[in-house]
Parts: structure tokens; C-alpha cells; sequence
């Protein structure tokens, strides 16, 4: 198999529902491109079908990959899967395909920006907001706000699943990464701004989607402790 242009990295958590239909719409539109591409679903220890479902889709494509780890949280699961993906640019994708995959044209050359790592954002020029709770979006600025407070990352929007790395800029940040939680996202801008790393947000559309897997309390007071670890961590 030639070399891969671009990898999609997927993180999935007990994802037997969305995960076929993701997969599908993936490789059906990797399918249609001229570069050699290949899709890396990273399993953080999923007890349901998710495994099988990434094996299956692999007997079809052997573009597919899957990548069975222990049970961690997602910032583990997205760690991992970029550190084992091959691609010269690899792409962080929800497996709730929350951005269509279409939208990857916008973080590649020739449409993208001559940077290391482009953000996906639903705040950026150009970006689209479809069926989002008005309560959530207020929660999701707010977040922001505690981020720039807290972090140099400088963004307008960390959290959007939807992250476009060069390959050799990658391999260390994600060496480096340490949380495993949902407040990867912060840590990993953190240290891309202390490394130097240029970044660009770009705008995206992108459609909420009512089975998220975010619990708005819990997951809130967990990502705002994070927060502060990340700034203690690496303040120096």
C-alpha cells in the first residue's frame, strides 16, 4: 500500500451506533481522491461492538486500521492514534463526523494555510453553526474564555473535533501530551505555542448531534480542573 498522504485518526468509545455510518461516508469519500489515504479508528477499550465494526470495515478496505487500546479517555485515544498513524498530514476526526469529512479540503494544500497544525473552528470566518442548544454554545464561549484566561492558546474555538497536523510537527507534540481527558484539546495548542508551531483556525460547518457523549456538568467541572493542571504543568 503507497505511503499515505493523509491519515484520519478517530477516536471511539463505545461507538457502535454512529461508527458505521462515519466509516462509510470516510472511506466513500477518501475513495474519490487522488492521494493515498488511510483511516486509524484508536478503540479506547470499548465493550461493545466498536472493534468488530472497525474489523469489518478493514476486510473491505485495507486502508482501514484499528487500534485496540485500554480504557483511558479520549485525550489517550487521540495520543495514541497520532503517534501510530503514517500519514504526512493527519486529521483528528469525532466519530460522530459532527464536521462532514467534505470539509477536510479546507485543512489541506492547496485550500489551507501554510502552517503546522489548522484548527477547526465554529467560530473562524466561514464557519457554521447547524442545530446547536443555545445553552451549550453559552457554555462552550464560556470554557473558551477560561482557556485563554488560564493558556496561551490564543483561540477562538480549542474544542471543535476537527484538527489537521503536519506530520513531523505531530510526532513530538503528541509525545509530549499528557491528559487524557476531553482537555487534551487545550494541552495540545498549550504546547504547540511553547514548541513555536504555527497554528490556524479555519473555519467549518459543523451540526450538533443530540447523542454527544459530553455530559454538560460533569464533563465541565472535569475539563476546569484540567485547566488548572495544564497551566501548572507547564507554566515554565
Amino acid at each position: 500500500m503507497a505511503h499515505p498522504y493523509l491519515s484520519v485518526v478517530i477516536p471511539a468509545y463505545n461507538e457502535e451506533r454512529r461508527l458505521p455510518e462515519t466509516l462509510d461516508r470516510i472511506i466513500d469519500y477518501l475513495d474519490t481522491q487522488e492521494y493515498a489515504w488511510e483511516v486509524v479508528v484508536a478503540d479506547d477499550g470499548s465493550t461493545d461492538a466498536t472493534a468488530e465494526i472497525v474489523r469489518r470495515a478493514a476486510a473491505g478496505s485495507p486502508a482501514v486500521r484499528l487500534l485496540s487500546l485500554p480504557h483511558r479517555g479520549k485525550g489517550w485515544a487521540v495520543k495514541n492514534g497520532m503517534l501510530a498513524a503514517a500519514g504526512d498530514y493527519r486529521l483528528l476526526c469525532d466519530a460522530d463526523l459532527s464536521v462532514p469529512i467534505q470539509q477536510v479540503d479546507r485543512m489541506l494544500p492547496p485550500l489551507a494555510p501554510d502552517v503546522d497544525i489548522v484548527v477547526g473552528s465554529r467560530e473562524a470566518e466561514g464557519a457554521t453553526r447547524h442545530g446547536e442548544p443555545p445553552r451549550r454554545h453559552q457554555m462552550g464561549r464560556f470554557y473558551n474564555r477560561l482557556v485563554r484566561r488560564l493558556t496561551p492558546a490564543g483561540l477562538e474555538d480549542t474544542q471543535c473535533g476537527f484538527k489537521c497536523f503536519k506530520n513531523g510537527p505531530a510526532i513530538g507534540l503528541f509525545e509530549d501530551q499528557t491528559m487524557d481527558g476531553f482537555a487534551f484539546d487545550v494541552e495540545v495548542i498549550y504546547l504547540a505555542r511553547k514548541l513555536g508551531l504555527s497554528i490556524k483556525e479555519t473555519g467549518v460547518d459543523w451540526y450538533y448531534r443530540d447523542q454527544s457523549k459530553v455530559h454538560p456538568v460533569r464533563d465541565s467541572l472535569a475539563m476546569g480542573l484540567d485547566l488548572l493542571k495544564i497551566w501548572w504543568r507547564h507554566r515554565k
